[in-house]
């Protein structure tokens, strides 16, 4: 399976989200990421599927 990871700035492009937002949430764990020092790469597809769950409890923001 070839996985494409996305910056978090391409990854607020593709999903219209705050990269101010998606920054935060990966940061607290509540979105998976990839860091390599300060850089974070995101794999699309886990991002949707842990938003799609986020989702499914009602929980759109971080709490």
């Amino acid at each position: 399976m070839d996985t494409k990871l996305l910056t978090l700035h391409k990854l607020a492009e593709h999903t219209g989200l705050p990269a101010a937002w998606l920054r935060r949430e990966a940061d607290a764990g509540r979105l998976p990421c990839i860091r390599a020092g300060r850089l974070r790469m995101f794999d699309m597809a886990a991002v949707l599927k842990a938003l799609a769950e986020r989702q499914e409890r009602g929980v759109l923001r971080g709490q």
